[in-house]
């Protein structure tokens, strides 16, 4: 099973040095084990633009979905037998990067 892990901050490029050493090992760790797929860091909310082209017109609203005190930092994308799995491995990476971390299962077509 795949499953998307957000970062959840209230800052943007908040992370300390030694937040990022310690994600560095966490990733590697991941990759040896055969659980990383990717991850990545995102720009502030502010940088977003939301399209809406449903229906016969379409739109383009610069800055975030919704206003919100936190929001996805970062993301993980990991591979894990299943959710039991992947909480535990993502409660490791929560210690690593010092965030909370939303886990969801991806929902794949077949």
């Amino acid at each position: 099973m795949q499953f998307l892990v957000n970062v959840i901050d209230s800052r943007s490029e908040s992370g300390t040095e030694e937040e990022a050493v310690a994600i560095d090992a966490f990733n590697e760790k991941l990759q040896a084990a055969g659980h990383w797929v990717f991850a990545a860091g995102l720009a502030d909310p502010s940088s977003s633009t939301v399209i809406d082209a449903r229906g016969d017109t379409d739109s383009r609203t610069p800055g975030p979905f919704a206003p919100t005190q936190e929001w996805a930092a970062g993301f993980w994308i990991i591979e894990a037998p299943g959710l039991d799995d992947a909480l535990e491995l993502m409660t490791e990476g929560s210690r690593a990067c010092n965030r909370r971390l939303e886990v969801r299962p991806l929902l794949m077509a077949e």
